[in-house]
């Protein structure tokens, strides 16, 4: 038997090109069984010279498990999620799975379609990250079926949901950010919060607050604009704020995307930062480090809570008994860079 490279080969006919039966040959792909160094080598020289690659819908069938894990994104538009997204991939291949992406693009039924096509089918688990509009219900249906579902990048660590999650101490991220700003010497910081009131980013509002209150100073709601996470809305965001509270010397803005906006809206003021008004966000995106000036920022650990995502979603499915309900990574650090500065002695603006 011969067949030309690149020309479709099962699983039958290498091992008939091989001398081994096709279970030989499975074993040696998926690295499981007692199978022989020279055996092994034999199917690999067959393998490699035949370009054979395998067929991932017939393995599931006679596996019983499907090669991928489905990742549920908001808005892949949004620098956050391609870079989330990388370290989810990196973490599935490191476990011999593929990961399916689907970008929600906010739409109204929240991925429900998705979700229930992939379940169990295309999907042997289901990883969503968590921008705000979690349909809850339609989660725990998912995970009723008997296909598991976790969230990361949840905000609220002390308030997990009903399902297994990965989380981050989003108040603690707001404190730090304001806090820095304080050190400096400001006192009249505003804050753009990219969401809505008392939404998904109301943990990094509340951490604002509380380092206001501890300075013994009086949040005041006239400094403070809500907004959805978008570079414009930040941009329009800072532009209303500013031209009201033309006072303020400092912004916390809640999210790293809004913040780029609110740098370009300064400047459209004819404002510098930061030697007119110092700006510091939350996340630490890539773009973070590149604007000019770069960014101040609080950095969340989003890389460890897309490997530690995966790494639970793999438990949940093999039903490992020491699955946990609520993963807390590690907490948000501090990354000082141009963006920030001590207020200026005179602020008559």
């Amino acid at each position: 038997m011969s067949k030309r490279r690149g020309q479709m080969l099962t699983i039958k006919d290498v091992a008939e090109l091989a001398g081994v039966t096709p279970m030989t040959v499975s074993n040696v792909l998926r690295g499981k069984g007692r199978v022989g160094e020279k055996t092994r080598e034999k199917v690999m020289q067959v393998v490699d010279a035949n370009g054979y690659r395998p067929n991932l819908t017939a393995r599931a069938l006679v596996e019983r498990r499907a090669p991928t894990l489905a990742l549920l994104l908001g808005c892949i538009t949004n620098p956050f999620y391609p870079e989330f997204t990388l370290q989810a991939t990196h973490a599935a291949r490191r476990h011999g799975r593929y990961l399916l992406v689907c970008n929600t693009d906010y739409e109204e039924d929240g991925g429900a379609r998705f979700l229930g096509e992939v379940a169990g089918s295309l999907s042997d688990g289901i990883l969503v990250a968590n921008n705000g509009d979690l349909r809850i219900d339609e989660l725990l249906a998912i995970q009723a079926g008997g296909t598991p579902v976790v969230v990361a990048v949840w905000e609220f660590p002390d308030a997990p949901p009903p399902i297994p999650c990965v989380a981050f101490d989003s108040r603690m991220a707001g404190r730090l950010a304001t806090e820095h700003l304080l050190e400096l010497g400001h006192r009249r910081i505003g804050a753009i919060i990219a969401s809505e009131k008392g939404g998904i980013h109301n943990g990094r509002y509340d951490g604002y607050r509380e380092a206001l209150q501890s300075a013994q100073l009086r949040p005041v709601q006239a400094n403070v604009r809500f907004c959805s996470d978008a570079y414009q809305s930040g941009y329009d965001a800072a532009l209303a704020l500013l031209g009201q509270r033309p006072n303020l010397t400092a912004l916390f803005v809640s999210n790293d995307l809004p913040a780029l906006g609110v740098l370009n809206a300064v400047a459209a003021l004819g404002l510098r930062v930061p030697e007119d008004i110092s700006v510091v966000s939350i996340t630490d995106i890539e773009l973070a480090s590149q604007t000019r000036p770069a960014l101040t920022t609080v950095a969340i650990p989003s890389a460890e809570m897309a490997e530690q995502g995966i790494d639970l979603l793999l438990k949940l499915i093999e039903q490992a008994p020491d699955a946990p309900q609520v993963i807390r990574s590690r907490d948000p650090v501090l990354v000082t860079r141009a963006s920030t500065a001590p207020p200026r002695a005179s602020t008559d603006r």
